[in-house]
């Protein structure tokens, strides 16, 4: 029986390559999202992989969904926590409403499905765990003290998380993504685009499938013995 991967934020840009990239693996892929319909289900359409809309940054909502997830598709085994959003400003001019709201969508969801799909991996023996954080939570970034903070906090999470659960076969793991080819970057004012690609080693974006592939790689069965490690993929833009 295929194992089932929920990837959060999974209907659009990374997220959705990293769910065609399971999909190829053969694994049973679950997309969550959070409020466009139009484009989950036309994800869905696409790919046929199932999707879920809930709130990743509700504890109670995330709940329910993983009871139903578990009951209509199987026992989640690989967990990919995507589910992103930016509130970008000085911090003098942040409201705390601002840092609530990135806080808890990047950094408190990642505890939200860890803490209910954990019993469950722990029990069978097998889990993959992989946080999508930032080539931000790594250098940081102007203007992004929410965003940066949470990104970084979940390399700390992962860190902490992956001695855990080491003895019992599951990996906890992040991957760093730099500037990527998505349609949130390419909104973006094309001088300022231009300014950060002129920072990037390569003089190039990145690729969802590039991003896609390293996750594919630190959820396979037979990467039993990386866990704790941030995959870096900045295409040389900040070595650490």
């Amino acid at each position: 029986m295929a194992r089932v991967a929920l990837v959060t934020g999974g209907t659009r840009g990374i997220g959705a390559g990293i769910c065609k990239a399971l999909m190829a693996q053969g694994r049973t892929v679950v997309a969550s999202y959070a409020g466009n319909d139009a484009a989950a289900q036309a994800f869905a359409a696409e790919t046929g992989c199932k999707v879920y809309k809930f709130d990743a940054a509700d504890f109670a909502a995330c709940e329910e969904a993983v009871k139903r997830i578990e009951a209509e598709v199987g026992p989640i085994e690989i967990l990919v926590n995507n589910a992103g959003i930016t509130r970008d400003a000085t911090l003098r001019r942040m409201t705390r409403e601002m840092w609530d709201a990135v806080i808890n969508t990047n950094l408190g969801s990642c505890f939200n499905l860890c803490k209910l799909t954990w019993d469950g991996m722990n029990a069978r023996k097998f889990g993959r765990i992989v946080n999508i954080s930032s080539v931000n939570g790594l250098a940081g970034q102007f203007g992004q003290v929410n965003y940066s903070a949470a990104k970084a906090g979940m390399i700390g999470f992962t860190k902490a998380l992956a001695q855990e659960g080491a003895r019992n076969g599951i990996t906890v793991n992040a991957v760093a993504p730099g500037y990527i080819d998505t349609d949130m970057v390419r909104a973006v004012a094309p001088d300022v685009l231009e300014k950060i690609i002129a920072r990037i080693p390569v003089g190039r974006l990145g690729t969802v499938e590039e991003i896609a592939r390293c996750v594919a790689f630190l959820t396979a069965d037979e990467a039993s013995f990386i866990t704790g490690t941030t995959l870096s993929a900045n295409g040389g833009q900040y070595m650490a």
